[in-house]
């Protein structure tokens, strides 16, 4: 039995095995597990059941994961996504007034266009329309995008009102407990230990308890809650035509979310082909289009790939195994929620970091002395984690990529399609801008 499950999850050509796996998903899953206490506070704003929302939460990214790794075979973590959970509760519950259910709604329908789209091979398309230097920017961005973030969790990088972020107290022990654990895992890297950053992770949640530095307050949640948000959407409600203009902003940021997140995973666990495509696409795209439409039916946001799996992916993951562990932790924590924020953000932010150095690498690969590169590059590389977004980096690229191509007189007719996404994401940004 175990010998055909390493040959179905080709555990031989990929160089793994059931320990690093194993290690991989619990190190994607502990990166990630902040979701299951953030996503509930944020949904529940709408007036959403918290115990429900979370419960969702979990069971939407253990679905979602699970199917990634036994139906793609990738080692990619899904969730409910950052971003498109506070558009739907800011904008579309609590500034347009819509009722969760409408927006629950709203989500379900644009799940069934990605679906249609993955049918019909335009997604595929889209991600074979983009330059490779922008892919290579995109890892780049999401790279400086994740260590940002774990710059921030680890107190390092504080909020400033005149200077927009400054050094924060390195003295705070939580502060100086991330750097040790910083310290830990690349020494650990060093000496090529397996599992250097689970390591890392568990060395500080033992440091941080050990001096009471964990301020935890359990979660609510449990199967039995699920009744209240599940199978609540609002279908006819979200296909009234105001309604239009909601499910295309929840398709067009988690398509190019997920697209940027896949590249920038695949290209960091070497599971891209010769040619630069990623192979079993359609799989990882149809998985991503399902978890979005089961997670609007029990009751959450647009559910899509979550760049901390770029963590278990430098902890050595790398077959479908990492993301089934990964979906498999999310489904013990929705019967276990209450235990769910026992590892501290001191102890995740500096795997983020780490994982965010790693990925730097694939900077070489832009022609940085070609301006008509370079620049298009740049804006992706650097307006990822300067916009907080993903979409938002690789829109600007792609304008710009589009912008310098059209005025050098290097119009194309094969790139008729990076041009429609150019005016699409131009369209966005006045639409966004406007609202």
């Amino acid at each position: 039995m175990l010998k055909s499950l390493e040959r179905y999850f080709e555990f031989h050509r990929l160089g793994t095995n059931w320990r690093t796996e194993t290690l991989a998903g619990v190190t994607t899953f502990l990166t990630m597990a902040y979701i299951v206490l953030v996503n509930p506070a944020i949904l529940s704003q709408t007036g959403m059941p918290l115990p429900a929302v979370t419960a969702a939460t979990c069971l939407s990214a253990a679905f979602g994961s699970i199917l990634m790794g036994v139906v793609a075979r990738y080692p990619l973590a899904l969730a409910p996504g950052m971003g498109l959970n506070a558009y739907f509760t800011y904008t579309v519950c609590l500034k347009m007034h819509l009722p969760w259910q409408t927006a629950l709604g709203a989500v379900f329908l644009s799940g069934c266009v990605f679906l249609l789209l993955t049918a019909f091979g335009i997604r595929q398309l889209i991600l074979k329309s983009i330059p490779q230097e922008l892919y290579a920017a995109v890892a780049c961005g999401i790279g400086l995008f994740i260590a940002f973030i774990g710059l921030t969790k680890a107190g390092i990088v504080v909020a400033d009102p005149a200077t927009f972020v400054r050094l924060g107290n390195v003295n705070d022990p939580s502060t100086a407990l991330a750097f040790l654990g910083l310290g830990v895992m690349v020494v650990l890297e060093i000496w090529k230990v397996k599992g250097s950053i689970l390591i890392g992770v568990l060395t500080v949640t033992a440091a941080a308890w050990a001096l009471k530095l964990v301020h935890w307050t359990p979660a609510q949640g449990g199967v039995s809650s699920l009744t209240a948000t599940a199978f609540k959407l609002d279908i006819p409600g979200a296909l009234h035509v105001g309604l239009l203009e909601i499910v295309f902003v929840f398709f067009f940021v988690d398509l190019f979310d997920n697209l940027g997140t896949l590249v920038a995973v695949t290209k960091r666990a070497g599971l891209l082909a010769q040619d630069h495509s990623i192979p079993r696409l359609n799989r990882i795209l149809f998985t991503d289009a399902v978890a979005t439409v089961a997670g609007s039916l029990t009751g959450t946001s647009t559910v899509t790939s979550y760049v901390e799996s770029t963590a278990g992916v430098a902890a050595g993951g790398r077959s479908g195994v990492t993301a089934i562990v990964t979906g498999l932790l999310f489904l013990v924590a929705m019967v276990a929620a209450p235990f769910v924020g026992m590892v501290p953000g001191a102890a995740t932010a500096p795997a983020l970091i780490l994982v965010g150095s790693l990925m730097l690498t694939t900077v070489t690969e832009i022609r940085w002395t070609e301006p008509l590169v370079a620049v298009p590059a740049f804006l992706t590389l650097i307006l990822i984690p300067l916009t907080y977004s993903i979409a938002n980096g690789l829109g600007f690229g792609i304008i710009a990529w589009a912008v310098l191509h059209i005025a050098a007189g290097k119009l194309a007719k094969k790139d008729w399609l990076l041009y429609l996404l150019a005016a699409l994401f131009l369209v966005r940004f006045i639409y966004l801008s406007a609202n």
